[in-house]
């Protein structure tokens, strides 16, 4: 099998490269070699290689900075997925994009099933949003659509690390505990697309995350008590709550934003991972140097 994997230096990317199945032939690429917005360029490398699936992990993820960069972000999140599925219907391929919660206005005060209606609060949710429509119209029959939140692992910059930096620095901090959610760790992600793309799962829309909610101060104070533990910081800080009012941004960030996964986990056959021992297992990757 023949894969074109897309955003491969980011956080997902990396980690979907480093645990490739046996027999995936995978091909990367990331922005600085192949702008996925360019469409006479995606097509060429798509005509070139002739991949059985495209994987896009590219993506434009600065949430704040999207709302003063609309036209970047919808070129990354938007024209790319809609140029990749343009390309992957001329060569018959296969393609898994990647999403996101934002995609929800974070009102519905339940976790969020793949069929609710979308109703992004910003930039970035909306070309998210735009992204998963262009492929799905070009790709209807041929597309997976997973949509993930809290996304982090042992690669790239993420809130885990932002925290354990901070964390060693700083002599408290202070961090939101209104914004309810749940994390989602990039090696647990990365095995249900592997698993996804090797059964051939059925086109559609999909979410993933670890299991359970937290908000984003549970989920610092869990970050810095696993991490004391596995002696990956020197000392205990205080850490306070806020509340989102008292931390503004330029955008405005879904409330409560967990995704059902049920309907994932049980075409996968997978089990999932509660959030918390997901986090405990990404933290002893990087207390034994997993990290390259």
């Amino acid at each position: 099998m023949r894969v074109l994997l897309t955003g491969s230096h980011g956080q997902l990317g990396s980690e979907l490269l480093g645990c490739a199945p046996d027999g995936v032939e995978v091909t990367v690429t990331d922005m600085q070699h192949l702008d996925i917005g360019d469409a006479d360029a995606v097509r060429a490398q798509v005509l070139s290689l002739r991949p059985d699936w495209i994987i896009n992990c590219a993506a434009y993820t600065a949430v704040d900075r999207a709302e003063e960069e609309p036209e970047l972000a919808y070129r990354v999140n938007a024209v790319g997925p809609c140029n990749l599925a343009q390309a992957a219907a001329d060569t018959s391929a296969r393609m898994l994009q990647i999403s996101t919660d934002f995609v929800f206005n974070g009102r519905q005060g339940r976790p969020y099933q793949p069929g609710d209606v979308p109703d992004p609060l910003g930039v970035y949710g909306a070309s998210k949003l735009a992204g998963e429509r262009a492929v799905l119209d070009t790709l209807a029959e041929r597309s997976i659509i997973i949509r993930t939140a809290w996304v982090y692992g042992v690669h790239g910059n993420n809130f885990v690390k932002t925290m354990l930096r901070l964390m060693a620095e700083r002599e408290a901090l202070s961090i939101v505990c209104d914004q309810i959610g749940t994390p989602s760790s990039t090696a647990n992600l990365a095995q249900a697309m592997w698993k996804s793309v090797l059964q051939d799962t059925a086109s559609g829309v999909y979410h993933w995350t670890d299991l359970g909610a937290c908000s984003w101060y549970d989920f610092a104070v869990a970050i810095q008590e696993e991490a004391l533990a596995l002696r990956l910081l020197p000392r205990e800080i205080p850490i306070a709550p806020i509340a989102a009012a008292d931390y503004p941004t330029l955008a405005t960030r879904p409330h409560y934003s967990v995704l059902d996964t049920a309907a994932l986990r049980s075409a996968l056959d997978l089990p999932g991972q509660h959030w918390r021992a997901a986090l405990r297992a990404t933290l002893s990757r990087l207390a034994e140097g997993s990290e390259p």
